[in-house]
């Protein structure tokens, strides 16, 4: 398996890294004390960046905290240390001014290794975002597909099938989908995603091959971790009882350098049995590739009598582990998971008891977009049919991670690229505008979305797990995660020019952003607004009548 050598927290950084604490952050006068310490000395000549005067997201609401302007120092591609910079908060202005102040950025050399971003009392640095899950080779596709009469799952499975078959003939137009896709998520301030390129009698490799040279491409910019999917079934029909040739493509594909991950929809099977194999086949697949990451669509529906395949992932899962066929770092992804909303509470408890007490490497992500499009057609009160990231928090502890999906085509027609467009829209379907759970919307599009993809070390599942309170979301056994720069974290950033803090960031996020990733600026995106001048009131030209 080809991986990022960078993708992560180091041993180290896990360890070490710590966020400044409401006494430390206030206990001297000195603008400029150092909140948290340098990490080891680095050679002169690594890429340095700082940025200045930018409001940060602590763990805690304390406004103590949030509200001081802080310097963030960079070297060699990490958090190196952060500093205070005035301790009174915003002087540079109301962030309603008009027009808006952005961000200056200012190379210090003519390589550009060193440089200043300064957010000039404006902003909020967030960790960078992450798309846990997304279709690389099925983006932009609604106009190549027929006319959606139903918009329901199965015309979306048939017209999206259609507009497949021309993709090993056009590999342009394939390519320069999945280039505008990453070059607008970059601009949103993604610098890391899961793209799912799919496998089968119809396209061959022709998704695989566009997706290692997009993954190429854009590798100083944004990590494109190619996961290789199969979206067909394995089986042709209820009666064979050996895979076809979509198996075959799938391992061929599963072994190609740069390939991290591989996944199928074991719904799409003909029944329940052959779908249970489905996923058995992906778990040898991932381990006879060299220790893959594994991505499951599951439990795609919202029949109470279908049976949740979730149990069956968990239970093979397990066996490898006891098997010693599970790389150590390895991750589970399970996407959709729209099932899981009908779960009894001795149900989630099971589950709870899995990832967290017993800390199995697996991570839920929601796909609202999809799930919500497509979920409770036909039923007399529809339902809110997408994991309820908030309450999955609050109640029980779990870090759920939320994606885009599907960027207009038949599964989702509607929607931006952004993975921050999830959080207003979190806010509304899952009734959720409290501080606590923006937070929770927020880490599920940054730090969940990238634990989701194995891109943060999780404990191993051999490893005894210790008590955990489910009413504490921060108490998720695993790694250190924190929304606030820490030293010897990767320098992954996208700084919110319009928003000052997570509360407003996850309800209103700002369109205007910088993008920092291995602690150099990679993207920008200003709004360029227009309105005409009034200096005096003019005469008004319409009649009562024309009003």
């Amino acid at each position: 398996m080809d991986v990022d050598p960078d993708m992560g927290l180091s041993q180290d950084a896990q360890l070490n890294s710590h966020s400044p604490s409401p006494a430390s952050a206030h206990s001297s006068g000195s603008a400029h004390r150092s909140l948290a310490s340098p990490i080891s000395p680095v050679p002169a000549d690594y890429p340095r960046l700082v940025i200045r005067n930018v409001h940060l997201p602590f763990d805690s609401d304390d406004p103590t905290l949030a509200d001081p302007l802080y310097n963030v120092y960079c070297v060699g591609g990490r958090v190196d240390r952060v500093e205070l910079a005035t301790p009174n908060g915003n002087g540079h202005g109301s962030r309603h001014s008009t027009p808006p102040h952005h961000p200056e950025y200012q190379p210090k050399d003519r390589q550009g290794t060193h440089a200043e971003l300064d957010a000039q009392g404006r902003g909020i640095l967030l960790p960078a975002l992450c798309h846990a899950h997304i279709h690389l080779d099925k983006c932009f596709l609604l106009d190549q597909c027929d006319e959606l009469v139903t918009g329901n799952f199965a015309e979306a499975l048939r017209v999206t099938a259609k507009a497949k078959s021309a993709f090993p003939y056009n590999p342009d137009d394939l390519y320069d989908r999945g280039r505008k896709l990453i070059t607008q998520s970059v601009e949103c301030g993604v610098t890391m995603m899961r793209a799912h390129v799919e496998v089968d009698e119809a396209v061959h490799l022709a998704c695989v091959d566009a997706g290692l040279r997009l993954r190429k491409h854009f590798k100083d910019i944004c990590h494109v971790q190619i996961a290789v999917f199969a979206q067909e079934p394995l089986f042709a029909s209820a009666h064979d009882d050996r895979p076809g040739l979509n198996l075959v493509l799938f391992q061929s594909a599963a072994h190609r350098a740069g390939v991290e991950a591989v996944g199928s929809a074991p719904y799409v099977e003909p029944t329940i049995a052959h779908a249970k194999r489905n996923i058995e086949y992906v778990f040898d697949l991932a381990a006879d590739a060299g220790g893959l990451h594994v991505d499951f669509h599951l439990d795609y529906n919202l029949e109470p009598g279908a049976e949740p395949l979730v149990w069956h992932v968990l239970d093979e899962l397990r066996a490898r582990v006891r098997q010693g066929r599970w790389r150590p770092g390895a991750h589970v992804c399970i996407g959709h998971a729209t099932r899981l909303t009908l779960f009894a509470p001795e149900e989630w408890s099971r589950l709870r008891a899995a990832l967290v007490e017993e800390r199995l490497p697996v991570t839920l992500v929601g796909l609202p977009p999809s799930d919500l499009y497509m979920m409770g057609r036909g039923a007399e009160h529809a339902p809110r049919g997408t994991l309820n990231v908030p309450r999955l928090a609050d109640e029980l502890g779990l870090r759920v991670a939320m994606a885009v999906n599907n960027v207009e085509n038949a599964f989702t027609p509607q929607g931006p690229v952004d993975p921050l467009s999830l959080c207003p829209l979190g806010v509304a379907v899952f009734q959720a505008g409290t501080k606590k759970h923006c937070r929770a919307l927020l880490e599920s599009i940054t730090l969940n979305a990238r634990l989701a993809i194995g891109a943060i070390p999780h404990d191993h599942p051999h490893h005894k797990a210790r008590s955990v309170s489910p009413s504490h979301a921060h108490a998720y056994p695993g790694p250190h995660l924190s929304m606030t720069p820490t030293p010897g974290t990767l320098a992954d950033f996208v700084l919110l020019h319009d928003n000052d803090t997570m509360h407003a960031a996850a309800l209103n996020p700002s369109f205007s952003r910088t993008t920092i990733r291995r602690g150099q600026v990679v993207a920008r995106r200003v709004a360029q607004t227009w309105i005409l001048p009034q200096k005096t009131p003019s005469p008004d030209p319409l009649t009562p009548v024309d009003l």
